[in-house]
């Protein structure tokens, strides 16, 4: 039986819904779904392109490794990144000091793709892959208008929260 999971910008007050790809990444939904609700701070990507992303705290022990990854995220994707701390802190990515970007233990990356033409490369570190674990079934157009407004308006005070439907 299929697992969903919603995708909510709280501020704006979208969501959509996620189908968990339980056959393609069986260990990375198993860490998600164990560890959901998930919320933080909304932020749009600098280097990616059409993506809206959250940084929470690491969940997943063990941590899953890597499954169903991709350098090139298709709209409707939602992605797992796990970063050690070292990979994220540089202040050129712009994380305040409170921000999960600067914790000791790193920081588990929830993203969804919201467009065409991404590309998960990083000037400091290279490729970044990351496992694809869900694909957006409804309200894919809505999540991107919205992320679209956080690009033109700036992501200040906005949540992106994940959850169980």
């Amino acid at each position: 039986m299929a697992r969903y999971i919603t995708i909510t910008l709280d501020k704006r007050g979208i969501s959509c819904r996620a189908r968990l790809l339980d056959d393609e990444a069986p260990r990375t939904c198993k860490a998600v779904w164990d560890a959901l609700p998930q919320s933080g701070s909304a932020y749009h990507a600098k280097y990616a392109r059409n993506e809206v992303y959250t940084l929470v705290p690491p969940f997943a022990e063990p941590k899953p490794g890597r499954e169903n990854p991709t350098i090139t995220p298709i709209p409707g994707d939602v992605v797992y990144f796990g970063f050690e701390a070292w990979e994220i802190g540089n202040p050129a990515y712009g994380y305040d000091d409170s921000s999960e970007a600067h914790s000791d233990q790193g920081a588990t990356d929830l993203a969804i793709f919201y467009g065409r033409n991404n590309l998960l490369i990083n000037g400091d570190a290279g490729w970044v892959p990351g496992n694809v674990f869900a694909t957006i079934e409804e309200g894919l157009a809505e999540m991107a208008a919205a992320a679209q407004d956080l690009w033109l308006r700036g992501v200040e005070g906005e949540t992106l929260s994940f959850a169980r439907a």
